[in-house]
């Protein structure tokens, strides 16, 4: 028995990354899966890859009309969704003093916004399908500090889910945090960027970058029925770098 059989799934950002990561997973476990991005091209080429199971639509997830098209497709050609993955994100390395009001607003609205315009509108699909979970991408800069902007809306991934956790119990949905450290994907393992990846990770606990699938496996078993009893809570995946 496959461990998400007969569960209706939503990811957002998963054209590539983490993303990819967890839809391809998802499918091998025998759910089947709506797949959002902005990046039609790459999304088109994932659902085509693996296959009937999964549909790919493409999304902004600042917009609320957005999300009300996805669910509505989700449940036309799936059902009611079981499972949702805020995974969409965008990282910002700037001071406070060199970013704009503009960028600021930008990166609340990805990292943040999108995330209650999700869990909202999936919500009362969930409530058809009698119940779900709702795992929602945070970073360990939803632990400690980082840069602005990142960190801030890292940290209110975290509160949300709280919040959203203590509501959403009385309709049988549980609502979870996930906390990756540094992890070997597309944006990080850049050219310009390999050199100082690899030389932080010297100073992880666990000597490496950790790969997508690792987190993944966190996130199969937030979404599967194995973590029944756990919601409104955080899981890191970082190597040890927030034991430090």
């Amino acid at each position: 028995m496959t461990r998400l059989e007969g569960k209706i799934a939503m990811i957002t950002g998963a054209a590539q990354g983490m993303g990819e990561s967890h839809a391809r997973r998802f499918v091998a476990e025998g759910a089947k899966v709506v797949i959002t991005d902005l990046n039609e091209e790459k999304g088109m080429a994932l659902a085509s890859e693996l296959g009937e199971n999964v549909l790919f639509v493409k999304q902004n997830v600042t917009k609320a009309e957005d999300w009300e098209v996805v669910v509505a497709k989700a449940e036309e050609k799936f059902g009611p969704v079981n499972i949702l993955v805020n995974n969409a994100g965008i990282t910002m390395a700037k001071s406070i003093l060199q970013t704009t009001e503009e960028e600021y607003r930008r990166i609340v609205d990805i990292n943040q916004v999108s995330v209650f315009l999700g869990m909202k509108t999936v919500i009362p699909s969930m409530q058809k399908a009698g119940g779900g979970s709702i795992i929602n991408i945070s970073s360990i800069n939803g632990i400690v500090g980082g840069a602005i902007g990142y960190t801030d809306t890292k940290f209110a991934v975290r509160g949300i889910t709280k919040a959203a956790a203590m509501e959403c119990s009385n309709y049988g949905i549980r609502v979870n945090s996930v906390h990756p450290g540094v992890i070997a994907t597309p944006m990080v393992v850049q050219e310009d960027t390999k050199a100082a990846v690899d030389e932080f990770a010297k100073h992880i606990p666990l000597k490496r970058v950790a790969q997508p699938e690792e987190v993944t496996n966190i996130v199969l078993y937030l979404a599967s029925d194995e973590s029944s009893y756990s919601t409104g809570s955080e899981f890191i995946v970082d190597g040890g770098l927030t034991a430090m």
